[in-house]
């Protein structure tokens, strides 16, 4: 019986423990960009935020800014840029 490898054998162990789990998540996000066929949607299309009309119309239905205010403060939005 061999007993006794060493540390260098233990620290080979453990990295490629953790290069293997790297590799396993890596091949599922691919997949999963694969099967969704590369688009992004909802806020990381907008790279995680949400553009400014969206939050406008948002606090239109929740009935924070009525239908006079929401027109105005849209106008402005778009004269901005």
């Amino acid at each position: 019986m061999m007993w006794g490898y060493g540390i260098g054998s233990w620290l080979v162990m453990g990295i490629t423990t953790i290069l293997l789990w790297v590799l396993i998540i890596a091949g599922i996000v691919a997949l999963l960009h694969y099967v969704s066929g590369g688009r992004r949607t909802g806020w990381l299309a907008a790279g995680g935020r949400v553009p400014p009309e969206e939050v406008l119309a948002e606090r239109l239905a929740r009935g924070e800014v009525d239908a006079e205010e929401y027109r105005q403060r849209l106008e402005v939005l778009r004269n901005r840029r």
